[in-house]
Parts: structure tokens; C-alpha cells; sequence
């Protein structure tokens, strides 16, 4: 089991999104605070009028925004985590534990690492050989009523860029590639490319498949307390 545990988050109600990366939240007592957001994804479905927001505080004094959003919560009560650390956070500690079956044989080496064009989130290395391999996380927060989530929830250009560079790695000689979507929400049954958001990248994941990319994924469960990876039950991917 890998998870986050948090013993500080207060409960306020959404107000208005200036921009990609700032809210405005109402604080219990009244008070509208400047909040940042670290996900700058539409959140469309998520962050409607009077939407629950979990906040958490920050004295930084390099800081501009004194409030982070941690999750937000769902139309049935639950909650959506929005901090796109996240899932990177937890993917690597699920790997380092050998958690993920999929990536059984391999050990984790090193975060952030860079090979060609591109920064990669993980890299891994083979236990009973010299083969290397890439991988790139990815959070899924928009899911539908019947759980499929979709990636990504707005345009991006360098989320295709990363796919197209993850099946060039596949066809490098030593070298292999995952893409690894995280759901941070528990409502999620599998995980598709967004076609009627980003067609390119829709395309990008189908060559990426094509070319050898490991596409996987998991789901966690987000409550106000905890997010928790569900590292046993892979998700379903629909390519």
C-alpha cells in the first residue's frame, strides 16, 4: 500500500477561477482567500458554483498564495484529487516497493531524468539485465458517470510530445517505455485518450501502442484524510 496522509486540511466552498492557476475559495468564516491550484487542467465538471474545496495552508514566506487546493469534491460526495504531484509521488513508491505487477523484473534508479528532448518522471532499470526503461506519469481527474476517465482534460501539446518521444525510446535498442495514468479519484474503471479534446494525442498514445509503450494504470482513493494507490487492481486501458 502506498498513500499520502494528510491532518490539516480545512473545508471551504469555491468562488471563482481568475486564471489557470489561482481560485478563489470561501474560507468557514467568511473570508475569500486567494488559493492556488496545481493543476491547470479545465476542471469544468469539478469546479462548479459553491463546489467543496479542501485547502491546505502554507506560512512560505517566498510563497505569493498562503492556500494550496488539495482535492475537490465530486456531484456524489466524493473527492478528486488535484494536485498533479500526486500521482508521481505515489507511482514511484509504489515501484520502488514493487507494488506494480507490470513492471515486475524492474527496479527503480533515479526521478526526473533526462534523455533526449525530454525530462522523464521515472527511470528503471532491469534487474536480471541491461535494459532501461522510461516512464512518464500522468493524473486522470475527468471521469464519466460510467467511470471511464480520459486523458488529458485540456489541449496539450507537450503531453504528444512525450507520448511521440516514449515510442521513440520503445524502438531504441536496450530501452523500453511506460506511460502510467494515475486516477486520482476511486469512481474510475479504465482510461482512454480524450479524442473529442485532444486528437493528437489520441493519435500519439495509438502509435505509442503500436510502437511497444506500456500503457497502464491505477486508481486511488481520495478522502479528506488520505489518497491512497489501489496498487493491486490494474485499470482498464482503452486505446
Amino acid at each position: 500500500m502506498v498513500q499520502m496522509v494528510f491532518d490539516d486540511l480545512i473545508k471551504a466552498r469555491f468562488v471563482e477561477r481568475p486564471n489557470r492557476f489561482i481560485l478563489h475559495c470561501r474560507l468557514p468564516d467568511g473570508e475569500v482567500v486567494r488559493v492556488h491550484l496545481p493543476d491547470p487542467g479545465r476542471l469544468k465538471e469539478l469546479l462548479v458554483p459553491d463546489a467543496a474545496v479542501m485547502l491546505q495552508y502554507t506560512d512560505d514566506p517566498n510563497r505569493k498564495t498562503k492556500w494550496s487546493a488539495a482535492m475537490v469534491a465530486r456531484g456524489d460526495g466524493g473527492w478528486v484529487s488535484v494536485n498533479t504531484q500526486i500521482p508521481n509521488v505515489l507511482a514511484r513508491e509504489a515501484i520502488e516497493k514493487e507494488l506494480i505487477e507490470e513492471f515486475s523484473g524492474w527496479r527503480f534508479v533515479r526521478a526526473e531524468y533526462k534523455k533526449g528532448g525530454s525530462r522523464w518522471d521515472l527511470l528503471l532499470e532491469e534487474k536480471a539485465g541491461h535494459r532501461k526503461m522510461a516512464v512518464e506519469v500522468k493524473g486522470v481527474s475527468l471521469v464519466d458517470h460510467r467511470g471511464r476517465g480520459a486523458f488529458p482534460d485540456a489541449v496539450t501539446a507537450r503531453g504528444t510530445k512525450h507520448v511521440r518521444e516514449l515510442a521513440e525510446i520503445a524502438g531504441e535498442e536496450g530501452w523500453e517505455a511506460a506511460l502510467f495514468f494515475v486516477a486520482q479519484r476511486e469512481d474510475t474503471v479504465s482510461v482512454e485518450p480524450a479524442r473529442w479534446i485532444d486528437p493528437d494525442f489520441a493519435e500519439a498514445i495509438g502509435e505509442a501502442a503500436r510502437a511497444g509503450v506500456r500503457i497502464l494504470g491505477r486508481k486511488c482513493e481520495v478522502t479528506p484524510e488520505r489518497i491512497r494507490m489501489n496498487t493491486e487492481e490494474p485499470l482498464h486501458i482503452l486505446v
